[in-house]
């Protein structure tokens, strides 16, 4: 088992967890590992942000349309090749280190935020 500092309630609170919509994807054939270039609604409030995601292994670009998942939307923009990553889309490693989304259990409105 991993231990891991305790954070302060604080510290939770500078994460900015919010809901969005998968609205388009690509493929990134530039990536060093399979990827997909994701363009995401998450609301008036925030917008639409662009994520590079490695979820290949389990969704193909048809399922992932329309799928609300949860990103970290206040990290700095990470360029990736040529590529502007404006969020990081949350996830879980498989047995297989494969990632598996972290998505809500019914519809919300995009921009939601985590409580």
């Amino acid at each position: 088992m991993i231990e891991k500092q305790e954070i302060s309630w604080a510290d939770f609170e500078k994460v900015d967890l919010r809901v969005g919509t998968i609205i388009a994807v690509e493929d990134f054939p530039e990536a060093r590992k399979p990827a997909y270039q994701l363009t995401i609604d998450f609301g008036e409030s925030i917008g639409l942000r662009k994520s590079s995601a490695q979820i290949t292994k389990h969704y193909t670009k048809e399922e992932l349309l329309e799928k609300q998942i949860v990103a970290v939307v206040n990290f700095p923009k990470k360029q990736i090749g040529k590529f502007m990553s404006a969020c990081l889309v949350t996830g879980f490693a498989d047995d297989n280190g494969d990632i598996v989304l972290t998505a809500v259990e019914r519809p919300v409105p995009n921009g939601a935020k985590l409580m």
